[in-house]
């Protein structure tokens, strides 16, 4: 009797025991998931210990390797929203995190990639107070009101087709192709914090796209479930003034392979802006425009 106790014991505590926690971390869509979640725990208590990461941990913030130790990921963090995209093919996620924590805000991008059942590499790119259109209320507040939901399997769009519209988008800004690019209506741009439209059914994301601004060494993470996906970027290729590429992010949501959802986050900050623009213009003889601003 005692012996059945306690399997029965067992049993129920098994079912008690959240779903991420079970799950084992692998390239399955439920693996990633469990990485995802895993980040989030971890940056919430600022304890990277607690994920299982492989020997070798390549840790990189705004385009830069750094040490774990010294890493935004070790700052506790309230986090008010998050969202992941789940990338089977290439064993990645991508998690969009939005503190807005009045002493501290942040809203932050970070990519997983798993290998073997370990997290190889983390790569964050945050964004804070004084930066570029930052305003983690506003982020909040459009982020979570929008809707990322899975797309039926019977209308989600190709890997194909959800990189090519990136791409699109992100080709636009070096001659201003904009005609190039599939856009939705009504399309909602997020930027810092700063939104496009005005809730009209005619609302576009082509407002403010600039030209003459290179967009280079992109890495993306897909999820055609959710019609997704992430671009790692640097806005700009170099300036003859010094000044380099800055670290940015595209995420982008599609429905039937027109771009619905935009949210950009730039490491730049504001005050930085003018330096930037002079070395760009003197670059490539042409003046240029602020990331995305109207």
């Amino acid at each position: 009797m005692r012996r059945l106790s306690l399997v029965l014991a067992l049993v129920v505590g098994a079912m008690l025991t959240p779903a991420a926690c079970r799950a084992q971390i692998s390239c399955t869509r439920d693996g990633l998931k469990a990485a995802a979640d895993l980040y989030v725990t971890a940056q919430s208590k600022g304890d990277p210990g607690s994920l299982p990461l492989a020997p070798g941990l390549a840790y990189i913030e705004n385009f830069k390797v750094v040490d774990i130790g010294d890493g935004l990921i070790r700052k506790p963090m309230q986090i008010d929203h998050h969202r992941s995209l789940l990338d089977t093919a290439t064993c990645q996620t991508f998690t969009e995190v939005i503190v807005a924590d009045k002493s501290r805000p942040y809203v932050l991008g970070t990519r997983l990639r798993v290998n073997h059942g370990l997290i190889a590499e983390i790569e964050m790119l945050w964004t804070t107070t004084g930066y570029w259109l930052f305003n983690a209320d506003n982020y909040l507040k459009y982020s979570s009101s929008e809707d990322w939901s899975a797309v039926p399997a019977a209308k989600r769009d190709s890997r194909a087709t959800l990189v090519a519209a990136a791409g699109a988008y992100l080709d636009a800004f070096l001659e201003k192709k904009t005609d190039l690019v599939p856009w939705g209506y009504p399309c909602h741009r997020t930027e810092g914090g700063k939104r496009t439209g005005k809730g009209l059914p005619t609302d576009t994301c082509e407002e403010g796209v600039p030209s003459g601004v290179n967009i280079t060494n992109r890495h993306y993470v897909v999820d055609e479930t959710i019609g997704s996906v992430v671009v790692f970027c640097t806005f700009g290729a170099g300036a003859s003034n010094g000044a380099g590429g800055v670290p940015d992010t595209h995420l982008f949501r599609l429905n039937e392979g027109r771009i619905r959802y935009v949210h950009t986050l730039t490491h730049m900050l504001q005050a930085d802006f003018p330096r930037r623009q002079e070395g760009a213009a003197a670059n490539s003889g042409a003046g240029t425009r602020p990331p995305e601003a109207k």
